[in-house]
């Protein structure tokens, strides 16, 4: 395999170019709700689609096209994108969601206190809906079967 144009490795490429495409979905989405581009979702975890899931499945899809999908590493890179996705759609939205009930209860205590607590706001967007990992996951295949091409040159 020839090296990539971006970071000299053609599968990190495409896991460049799957990631780029979810994150910059979320800077378009905003502008159409919010009416408003909101450039830092570039670098935020969370919302639709997944980045970490289009990711992990591109990088599996390259490693399946350049390697075979009945090689050890496409068998590894697979488990591991399976794990990404659970934790994206578990752990991580439960933390989530954890951060919301505490915001909750400081902004309570806080009107309790009369504004004498002057803590931030816990980051609530940190995992994923089943959707959100699902879109995610079938746009990082779609991405490295698109550029099954590229790889292959």
């Amino acid at each position: 395999m020839e090296s990539g144009i971006i970071f000299g490795n053609k599968i990190l490429d495409v896991v460049t170019i799957a990631w780029f495409l979810a994150q910059f979905y979320k800077v378009i989405n905003s502008l159409i709700i919010d009416k408003k581009v909101v450039f830092k979702r570039m670098w935020e975890t969370g919302g639709m689609p997944s980045s970490h899931s289009a990711s992990v499945t591109s990088l599996a899809t390259a490693v399946g096209i350049t390697n075979g999908f009945s090689s050890t590493l496409f068998a590894i890179v697979a488990i591991f994108a399976i794990i990404v996705m659970h934790d994206a759609a578990g752990i991580r939205r439960a933390a989530g969601k954890q951060a919301g009930v505490l915001n909750k209860i400081t902004k309570s205590l806080n009107q309790l206190l009369e504004n004498k607590l002057h803590q931030e706001n816990l980051r609530e967007l940190l995992g994923h809906t089943r959707i959100e990992v699902l879109v995610g996951a079938l746009l990082g295949i779609v991405v490295a079967f698109l550029m099954k091409f590229y790889l292959l040159a």
